[in-house]
């Protein structure tokens, strides 16, 4: 090596120390507690709430992809409204920090630091990989998949929690569509506020902002109540998200309730769900990590849920697809039709490479003209 080169720095060892300390060039997800954290801690201490403010940035410069996993199949597609959807959804808690950990105060804080811009673009690409396209988080998070369409050039679609103070709903509406959002819904906790406060109008205003931008709209809960007290104002979205797990763990038991059960009435949500003709997207459905999947994915579609919301880590990503795939191969016994139908990947994949052909094909008369 000449004398030159030898003050070049390693590029290869310049990378792993970036990966080993994310403060020096690959940014922590997110420093914001969640939403529903401060809610669920606020409503037993009786502080004042405050709203989520601030958006994580993409700013890395290149992405390695990581292997491609061994799956036995890819996660069924579905559709809501106008969306090519899969049954199964990533969620955002894990990838934006949010743990849900009962009383351990420092799995946040962990978690965030597990997940650097490398890891969430990791995560989306063997989601995607794995058949999942749908990726459901808070709206600060579109960053991160703007980021990963930059970078990787993926295609994993952004459904938008607004989660925010019932006063400030509609111009996070504005902005989640604004940002470039495929799906909105009124996030549960901001649903419970909006019922607890009689705010009930914003749920219908909410809604056709979202349809005027010709987006699937829905609203969210932890609470059967809440989606109750919402049908009374005539709205029809086009899902629910609705918790939805049963209380057969240990810490569901506990005297004192605290950040560890998030769906309290599953049989009334069940039998509500019945009559619903909407899709329903059901979340917490391993209650934040509380059941096994094996239990958690047939419990909830059993119950009849049409998609599945699911906060993974890339190393479980694989497992729990062919968990999921396995049970929806299964005799699911089911008492709620799917709302929503199952769709052929190979007639989508066919639409998408007509579709881009033909977009090529307009690129290049554009071009000659």
């Amino acid at each position: 090596m000449n004398e030159e080169n030898s003050h070049q720095p390693n590029r290869r060892e310049a990378l792993r120390k970036l990966a080993m300390i994310p403060a020096a060039g690959v940014a922590s997800v997110s420093v914001l507690r969640s939403f529903e954290e401060k809610c669920l801690a606020e409503e037993t201490a009786g502080a004042k709430k405050e709203s989520i403010q601030g958006e994580s940035g993409a700013t890395r410069t290149s992405f390695t992809p990581p292997k491609r996993p061994h799956l036995k199949e890819k996660v069924p597609m579905s559709r809501i409204g106008n969306l090519n959807v899969s049954r199964m959804i990533l969620g955002g808690n894990l990838i934006g920090g949010w743990a849900h950990a009962r009383d351990l105060i420092y799995v946040s804080d962990l978690i965030k630091a597990y997940h650097t811009e490398q890891k969430v673009y990791e995560t989306f690409y063997l989601a995607e990989q794995c058949g999942i396209n749908t990726f459901l988080g808070h709206y600060s998070l579109f960053n991160l998949v703007k980021g990963y369409w930059k970078w990787t050039k993926g295609k994993m679609q952004f459904i938008a929690d607004l989660g925010c103070p019932p006063e400030n709903l509609l111009d996070t509406v504005k902005h989640a569509i604004d940002v470039g959002s495929a799906a909105c819904y009124i996030q549960g906790e901001t649903s419970d506020r909006i019922v607890r406060e009689g705010k009930l109008d914003l749920f219908p205003k909410a809604m056709q902002i979202i349809r005027d931008a010709g987006l699937p709209c829905g609203i969210g809960a932890h609470r059967i109540e809440t989606l109750r007290a919402a049908v009374t104002t005539g709205v029809q979205p086009d899902f629910w998200m609705k918790t939805f797990h049963h209380h057969n763990y240990w810490s569901a038991k506990a005297e004192t309730e605290h950040d560890n059960i998030f769906c309290r009435k599953p049989d009334e949500t069940r039998e509500w769900m019945k009559d619903r003709q909407e899709a329903w997207i059901a979340f917490k459905v391993l209650a934040a990590g509380a059941l096994r999947p094996e239990e958690g994915f047939r419990n909830a579609l059993e119950a009849g849920a049409d998609f599945l919301c699911v906060g993974m880590y890339d190393f479980q990503l694989v497992q729990d697809v062919n968990t999921f795939c396995s049970i929806w191969n299964s005799d699911l016994k089911r008492d709620r039709p799917f709302r929503t139908p199952t769709l052929d990947r190979k007639e989508l994949l066919k639409e998408e490479r007509e579709a881009s052909k033909n977009a090529e094909e307009d690129e290049e008369s554009e071009e000659d003209a």
